[in-house]
């Protein structure tokens, strides 16, 4: 065709010897049922179009795709209030920035239920709306994740997932290898009893920090101390850690560490010198403390983008999605330094302390 106009799948479809039907499912298909076209025509079809360089019209393949161009995000937890703004808001910048850049639309899914009681298919849900949907939060409701996979609708979780009855798509940042490096270099620098603050579980990314620290151990080192919960107060922590002879202590909450670093700084006893703190995460609020944290940075802004960029290729292309963790890189910080000399009236080992 030597002519300017526009060719279209029925030019190529011409060209080809095939059907319309056929050269749709070449360009737009699911990957199912491009499955099911001989592979000889399919090579026919992709050989056209790149003979004849064969464009598709964006806005005539949004219309027979059913598109609205629109992505839904929606949160277990409330996105806005400012205990959750460390959480949710470098997240909410790499979804806003990806979806920008692939000109969608965002949808706050915000009526599927109050407060932390959110359902992805509360009643009367405007989830079909969007095109697919990203999905947030520091816990699934199990059934529902299950129910997504199981559908057709097009989700990425943002934080690794388990499966729910098949594989869940997700972007999210590898804890547990970030976790294991921080453990490696305290005991590099001579520490041997270690304390962790905060549960095992049961949570994705609380379960592979303490996967990532665990496996770290080995036979080099021992937990002096397991507090299994967060948000105790500060003096029963420090006098914990003091007590179990631990020569650094790992937190899953940087508010837990901030008080005790605090209170250990009121009573004289100095960090890293006396023992050391590793936080097991990055935090937004550099204010919260005068302290520079020993921890690793999670990559909120860059899950946020990758989980976008996955979620549109699903919705395009019928993709399944894939299943990605992102590097944390370390922070060097102020809170771990070699261990210090033992003393010798502090030897207990082993000590989990389940209400503390």
């Amino acid at each position: 065709m030597t002519s300017h106009k526009r060719l279209t799948q029925n030019d190529i479809a011409k060209l080809a010897g095939v059907s319309q039907a056929t050269v749709s499912l070449v360009l737009n298909g699911a990957p199912t049922a491009i499955a099911r076209i001989p592979a000889e025509t399919r090579e026919r079809v992709q050989a056209v179009i790149r003979k004849t360089g064969y464009v598709a019209d964006p806005i005539a393949r949004r219309m027979a795709k059913g598109l609205n161009r629109i992505l839904g995000v929606f949160t277990y937890e409330p996105a806005f209030p400012s205990a959750q703004a460390d959480f949710f808001t470098p997240f909410l910048l790499g979804i806003e920035e990806e979806a920008q850049q692939q000109a969608y639309d965002l949808l706050l899914l915000t009526s599927a239920g109050v407060g932390n009681n959110r359902k992805i298919f509360s009643e009367g849900n405007r989830l079909r709306i969007a095109d697919g949907c990203l999905v947030l939060g520091r816990e699934f409701d199990r059934k529902e994740l299950t129910r997504l996979v199981s559908e057709d609708y097009p989700f990425v979780a943002i934080g690794r997932r388990n499966d729910a009855g098949g594989p869940v798509p997700y972007v999210g940042g590898d804890y547990a290898a970030g976790t294991r490096q921080l453990v490696e270099d305290a005991m590099m620098l001579g520490h041997s009893k270690l304390a962790y603050i905060g549960p095992a579980g049961p949570a994705e990314s609380i379960a592979d920090r303490w996967r990532g620290f665990s496996d770290a151990l080995g036979t080099a080192a021992t937990l002096a101390l397991h507090i299994k919960a967060v948000n105790r107060p500060a003096e029963k922590i420090l006098d914990a850690i003091i007590e179990s002879g631990a020569t650094v202590a790992f937190f899953i909450e940087l508010a837990d560490a901030v008080r005790v670093e605090t209170l250990a700084r009121e009573r004289g006893i100095g960090v890293p010198d006396v023992f050391s703190m590793v936080v097991l995460g990055s935090h937004i609020r550099a204010g919260r403390s005068p302290v520079r944290f020993t921890s690793y940075e999670i990559p909120r802004e860059e899950m946020g983008r990758q989980a976008t960029a996955m979620l549109v290729n699903r919705i395009e292309t019928g993709s399944p999605g894939s299943q990605i963790l992102l590097r944390c890189q370390p922070v060097k910080g102020e809170t771990l330094g070699p261990a210090p000399v033992a003393s010798p009236d502090k030897s207990p080992v082993n000590k989990t302390d389940e209400t503390t």
